[in-house]
């Protein structure tokens, strides 16, 4: 009996010594990104030497970024991803082959972009998400539906209480179908945009890129516009305005259009802004989802506090809050387009050596901060355009006001 558990026991651990311990895996999976980087420099490289038209450096380049990081790389990720493996091996071989037999500069780089996405992929295969980015995920996510979803239910509660201010209440139901029609329609258009970026015949790199910069170009008008109508009687005499006209109309279609117009706008701007963050914050889906999950069921505890028991929440700290984490996504948004633009070729790219720019994968994603000075800097100036326009608005016209209000006196 002893001599069977002997015998049981030289196996197992023999087999317990052929796993790497949880530190010695993380330490591999480290070492192959460090060699997926420096194969992601010679694919830039080797297009750069293409175009240059010294096409035999550039083989050399391919063929290094393959058999001597590539390579390394692949025994960790074969664990996780062996598909992926697989696809980048036959895009590295058309890489070389395009090379040498003379295929266009233009074939040349599109075989370089999808090699830059496949070692995108690998790099978040192999990197561990943390804490950080998942949180950042869920604050993004949530921030967007609550903000959004809060102005679209206080224009509601301004549209109803002008209807009763106006004795007209038999109006209240074609304002409801423009309303759900506009959360129909707004769920809709998050669909088809992304079915678009799927089947679009245009580069993905592209695609993202003017995804993002679309996103932040509404962002900041946006918020900048709820900041002016942040008091209640600005809002009030806005949607005053939009009750009479429709009232001088006389007709429920106008209603409905009224209530359509007010919230799909805000659904509008929601469904752009998660196409924007889903694109960027792959692999961090589950968190995306379950900001979602909180918004949304914080937007039915404030929609009835407000709509149902008439109660005055503190919606200006609320909204201020939101936006200004919305603001923040911009910049991440603003850093990942000109990195997406970037990949497809359609921006310079100047790399930054400091380790402070070069984040791990999730979190470099979803802060936009990648190691160009390009990206840095468009970050950089957005920023300092936020810092600005929050000292003018909330410093210096305060001040100015106070001072004519002094003067007056």
């Amino acid at each position: 009996m002893r001599l069977r558990l002997v015998g049981l026991a030289v196996p197992l651990l023999a087999a317990a010594a052929l796993v790497p311990a949880p530190a010695a895996a993380a330490d591999q999976r480290t070492e192959a990104r460090d060699e997926v980087e420096q194969a992601r420099v010679l694919v830039d490289r080797a297009v750069d030497l293409t175009r240059a038209g010294r096409r035999g450096e550039a083989y050399d380049a391919a063929r290094e970024a393959y058999l001597d990081h590539f390579e390394r790389a692949e025994v960790p990720l074969r664990l996780r991803d062996p598909n992926l493996v697989l696809d980048l091996e036959f895009s590295f071989a058309e890489l070389r082959d395009g090379i040498r037999d003379g295929q266009s500069v233009g074939r040349v780089e599109s075989t370089a972009a999808e090699i830059r996405e496949g070692l995108r992929d690998v790099d978040r295969a192999l990197a561990d998400p943390g804490f950080a980015a998942p949180l950042i995920a869920f604050l993004f996510s949530f921030s967007i539906l609550f903000r959004e979803g809060v102005e679209a239910v206080l224009l509601i509660a301004i549209l109803l209480g002008a209807l009763e201010a106006g004795r007209a209440r038999g109006y209240r139901r074609p304002l409801a179908l423009g309303v759900g029609s506009a959360v129909a329609l707004s769920v809709l258009t998050w669909i088809a945009a992304a079915i678009f970026v799927d089947v679009a015949p245009v580069q993905r790199e592209l695609l993202e890129g003017a995804t993002a910069l679309l996103a932040v170009v509404v962002l900041f008008f946006v918020t900048f516009w709820l900041v002016q109508q942040l008091e209640h009687r600005r809002r009030m005499e806005f949607m005053r305005a939009r009750i009479a006209g429709a009232v001088a109309a006389g007709s429920a279609g106008a209603f409905a259009a009224l209530g359509f117009t007010a919230v799909y706008r805000e659904g509008f701007e929601t469904a752009l802004f998660y196409q924007a963050l889903f694109l960027f914050a792959e692999g961090l889906e589950l968190w995306v989802v379950l900001g979602v999950a909180a918004a949304a069921g914080a937007l039915v505890v404030v929609g009835y506090a407000i709509l149902s028991l008439g109660k005055r929440l503190p919606l200006k700290p609320m909204l201020m809050t939101g936006a200004t984490i919305l603001l923040l996504l911009s910049v991440a948004f603003v850093g990942n387009g000109v990195r997406s633009l970037q990949e497809g070729d359609f921006l310079d790219v100047t790399p930054v050596a400091a380790g402070w720019a070069r984040l791990p994968v999730f979190l470099a994603e979803l802060t936009g901060i990648h190691p160009t000075r390009e990206g840095l800097a468009v970050q950089a100036a957005l920023l300092t355009i936020y810092v600005l326009g929050a000292l003018y608005v909330f410093a210096w016209k305060p001040s100015r006001r106070r001072a004519a209000e002094a003067r007056t006196a």
